[in-house]
C-alpha cells in the first residue's frame, strides 16, 4: 500500500512538474498537506507560481478548484455563501461559496479584513460551513492554499495566530535559477501548459493514500524526539510563543507523510527534520528584543533541532 501512495505521489509530482519548471520540492509539500489534509500558507512575491502550483495540483487530482482574491470590502459570505428567498418555490435557498471546493486559493488573505479571515478558520479546523444554523460539510479532500506577499505590507492585516497555527506547512516558491527560468520559456512560447495537463489521480485515490499514511509506524524515541522539539521552543530564550500541541501534532503527520511519499512504512529522523521548519516556523512568535536583535525564526527552528539529540538506533 504504501508502494502505491509513493507511485501515486511521483505520477502527480512529475504531472505538475509539466507546467511548474524546478519545484519539485514545493510540490511533494503539498503533497504531504493534502495526504495530512492540512492547509499551505505560500509566502512569497507576485509572479513566481502560486496560481498555476494551485491550478495544476487540482487538475493532477480531478478536483475543483477555487480562487477568492482577498481584499479588504470582502465579506464572509462571499466566501461561505448565502441564503437567498426563491420567490418560484416559496423558500429560502443556499447558494454555496466558493469555500465548496477541493482545492481554495485564497489569494493575498493578509489584504481581507479579520472578521473575513475567521470565516476560513470553521472551514479550515472542522471541514464544515455553517450559514443561518445550518452545517454543511465541505468536500474531501479539501485544502487551502493561501498566499500572502511579504514585501508589501500597506493595506493589510497580519494573520492572527489562531488561523496561522491551522496551517499545516508555510513555504516559499524562490525565483527559479537560470536553466529552469531559460527552460519555462521554451515550455511557454507556444502554449501554456497548464490548459493540456489532465489528471493522473482521482479524489478516491487521495482518500485511500490520507488513511495509509496514519498507519505508517513512528518508533516511540521518534515520538519523544517530535515532543522534544516542540517543547524546546516554548522555552527557548528568544520565543514568547512556542508551538501549540496542534504544531506538534502536525509535525507527527507531515513526517508520517512525507516517509510514505519516499516509499517507507516508518518515519525517519531525517523527515521529521525535514518538515521541521515548514511545519513550525509560522508557529513561533519571537520576543520584542529577539525581533530588534534581527533574530528569524527559521534560525529558532535551526538551534532548536541542533540542541536537541537524534534518536539512534540501539545495537
Amino acid at each position: 500500500m504504501v508502494g502505491q501512495v509513493a507511485a501515486l505521489g511521483r505520477r502527480i509530482i512529475d504531472n505538475v512538474d509539466r507546467v511548474i519548471v524546478g519545484k519539485s520540492a514545493v510540490t511533494e509539500l503539498v503533497l504531504v498537506a493534502l495526504l495530512c489534509e492540512g492547509h499551505v500558507l505560500i509566502e512569497d512575491v507576485p509572479g513566481v507560481g502560486k496560481t498555476t502550483l494551485a491550478r495544476a495540483v487540482a487538475r493532477s487530482i480531478g478536483g475543483q478548484f477555487r480562487r477568492i482574491q482577498f481584499t479588504p470590502d470582502l465579506l464572509p459570505s462571499d466566501i461561505s455563501g448565502i441564503s437567498y428567498y426563491n420567490p418560484q418555490r416559496g423558500e429560502f435557498q443556499f447558494r454555496p461559496g466558493p469555500v465548496f471546493t477541493n482545492i481554495l486559493l485564497a489569494d493575498e488573505i493578509n489584504r481581507a479584513t479579520p472578521r473575513t479571515q475567521s470565516a476560513l478558520l470553521e472551514a479550515m479546523e472542522e471541514r464544515t460551513v455553517t450559514v443561518e444554523g445550518d452545517t454543511m460539510p465541505l468536500p474531501r479532500p479539501f485544502l487551502v492554499l493561501a498566499t500572502q506577499n511579504p514585501i508589501e505590507l500597506e493595506g493589510t492585516f497580519p494573520l492572527p495566530e489562531a488561523q496561522l497555527d491551522r496551517f499545516l506547512l508555510r513555504i516559499d516558491l524562490g525565483y527559479p535559477d537560470d536553466a529552469e527560468e531559460a527552460e519555462m520559456l521554451v515550455r511557454y512560447q507556444t502554449t501554456n501548459p497548464l490548459d493540456e495537463l489532465a489528471p493522473v489521480a482521482t479524489l478516491d485515490d487521495l482518500r485511500a493514500a490520507a488513511a495509509v499514511c496514519r498507519t505508517v509506524y513512528v518508533d516511540e524515541d521518534l515520538r519523544r524526539y517530535i515532543t522534544g522539539i516542540t517543547r524546546a521552543t516554548r522555552q527557548h530564550e528568544a520565543v514568547s510563543l512556542g508551538v501549540s500541541p496542534r504544531g506538534t501534532l502536525a509535525l507527527f503527520r507531515a513526517a508520517q507523510a512525507l516517509a510514505t511519499l519516499r516509499g517507507r512504512g516508518f518515519v525517519l529522523p531525517d523527515d521529521i527534520k525535514e518538515v521541521s521548519r515548514p511545519v513550525l516556523v509560522h508557529r513561533l512568535i519571537l520576543s520584542p528584543e529577539a525581533r530588534l536583535r534581527g533574530r528569524d525564526a527559521r534560525q529558532i527552528v535551526d538551534e532548536v533541532l541542533a540542541a536537541i539529540g537524534v534518536p539512534v538506533e540501539q545495537v
